[in-house]
């Protein structure tokens, strides 16, 4: 994993942050502005995913992706927004942290 390639992962994550508290913020009180800015920011999100994809394969771009994205969407939201997770809830974040540690890890550690 290249260090370009890293700091564009930085970037679709910090927009796709933007986007998910966007989103929430339309959900609390929907307008077509906040409609319109969440569908860009996701998109300009995606368009940078492509080259990820293109760069480290689709399965590390996007598990890498989707815990940092987990892990930061949970903290924003417990932090930010008052929302709580059930235990449960709270497991499934952590099995799913561990999983996409296992795909990312996976074919360094298994040689």
């Amino acid at each position: 994993m290249s260090l370009f390639g890293l700091v564009q992962l930085g970037i679709s994550t910090i927009i796709f942050l933007l986007a998910a508290s966007v989103a929430k913020g339309w959900a609390l009180e929907p307008t077509i502005g906040k409609l319109v800015l969440t569908l860009a920011l996701y998109s300009a999100g995606n368009l940078i995913m492509l080259r990820l994809v293109r760069e480290f394969g689709m399965a590390s771009a996007f598990s890498l992706s989707a815990v940092i994205q987990l892990v930061a969407v949970n903290v924003i939201a417990l932090a930010w927004f008052g929302e709580r997770l059930s235990i449960m809830q709270s497991s499934g974040v952590l099995l799913a942290i561990f999983a996409v540690g296992l795909i990312t890890l996976g074919p360094y550690l298994g040689k």
